[in-house]
């Protein structure tokens, strides 16, 4: 009877060890959630991303205006007969 009392015990020890500091420990399990929240962030920032230049490829097929903006303002490009002023602060 004494030696299944010690390996109840001894088994009641190993997966007390087990659970809070073996492979799959509460402090694991946390850590694993914590990389999975930032992963989850990670994910949303890219998708936002992925929507905007969706976006902005929908306009520059769309019309000529995006065109245009997108040359003005990357390639400092003007129409003929304009007149180009640079404002320096």
């Amino acid at each position: 009877m004494k030696i299944i009392i010690a390996l109840i015990i001894l088994l009641v020890i190993h997966l007390q060890y087990r659970f809070w500091f073996g492979d799959g420990s509460i402090a694991q399990i946390k850590i694993y959630q914590q990389r999975l929240d930032d992963l989850k962030k990670k994910v949303e920032e890219k998708k936002q991303r992925n929507e905007a230049l969706g976006a902005e490829i929908v306009d520059l097929k769309k019309g000529q205006e995006a065109i245009e903006e997108r040359a003005r303002e990357e390639l400092g490009m003007i129409k003929e007969n304009e007149t180009f002023f640079q404002v320096l602060e």
